[in-house]
């Protein structure tokens, strides 16, 4: 078993950044890839960027790109989110998340997808004002 504990949400006014933490803790089960998702309230979870462990690959969705960046730091079993020129579109609940399955990997647009990860944070709120 893996445990996700994310930090570092907040609120900001637009324009502003902020910089997610993930720190991944348990059993030491071999992982794949790591994203963050975000969930605002009425809508499904997205991907918003995602980081192939391997080679340090990483995939974003449209909206993010230019903004956000994901890192890892593997010294320190933490994954990391930079959010820069943040936009109120962007207020969610932010979610980590981690794949301990895809050892062959995955497709650009799986790499964004819920349903390729087994092991989520419990979130941790962004709120950006206008």
């Amino acid at each position: 078993q893996l445990q996700l504990v994310e930090s570092g949400g907040g609120s900001v006014q637009a324009g502003g950044s902020l910089r997610l933490s993930c720190v991944v803790s348990g059993y030491n089960l071999r992982t794949y890839y790591m994203g963050w998702f975000r969930q605002a309230p009425g809508r499904e979870r997205e991907g918003v960027a995602s980081i192939w462990i391997g080679d340090g690959r990483a995939y974003y969705v449209d909206s993010v790109k230019g903004r956000f960046t994901i890192s890892q730091d593997n010294t320190k079993n933490t994954l990391y989110l930079q959010m820069n020129s943040l936009k109120p579109e962007d207020t969610a609940m932010y979610y980590c998340a981690a794949d301990t399955t895809h050892r062959l990997g995955l497709t650009n647009l799986q790499a964004l997808n819920v349903m390729a990860y087994n092991y989520w944070g419990q979130g941790t709120q962004v709120t950006v004002s206008a």
